[in-house]
């Protein structure tokens, strides 16, 4: 099955590795028991649980959204900064797409272990970096063959990593 829709998980695997993109659009699943990954979804599941108001919408779900000085501000958890561009992007695109549906909000990106909160707001400059991608990522996915792996720094934590390099 090839994933139909963009969802902001392609948008952050874009911006680590184009490969990753094409395997996940490909219903092509990581290695379910690597630690990273059962790592990510404990603190996915154990921060933030009084707070946490998990919305699925169109195509997306959102961790957690709060209210701040009367505004909403949608809010992404990650277990570490080591993706903070691409966790970034990936909170980018899903305020582009709230924008698209008319509500215009903000973002922050909360990574609790470290105690970092990173404030995104959906500029122009951000906003064009989004539409770019959108069209580069929709490329990827209709290929019949995932592009080459690219040894990059993030391959060793990755969990494809026994996809590529075996």
């Amino acid at each position: 099955m090839i994933v139909e829709r963009i969802t902001p998980t392609l948008v952050w695997y874009y911006y680590i590795c184009r490969r990753e993109v094409w395997l996940m659009a490909h219903d092509i699943s990581p290695q379910e028991d690597d630690n990273l990954i059962e790592l990510g979804r404990t603190i996915h599941e154990h921060t933030y649980k009084d707070e946490r108001k998990e919305i699925a919408l169109d195509g997306m779900k959102l961790d957690m959204i709060k209210r701040s000085d009367g505004a909403y501000i949608v809010c992404e958890i990650k277990k570490s900064s080591k993706f903070e561009f691409s966790s970034r992007m990936q909170l980018a695109y899903s305020l582009y797409k709230l924008k698209e549906m008319g509500v215009d909000v903000k973002g922050e990106l909360l990574i609790p272990r470290e105690k970092k909160r990173i404030f995104v707001e959906l500029d122009h400059e951000l906003e064009e970096e989004i539409k770019r991608a959108i069209v580069e990522i929709k490329e990827i996915v209709s290929r019949e063959l995932p592009p080459p792996p690219e040894r990059n720094k993030f391959c060793g934590s990755c969990g494809y990593r026994h996809f590529c390099w075996a």
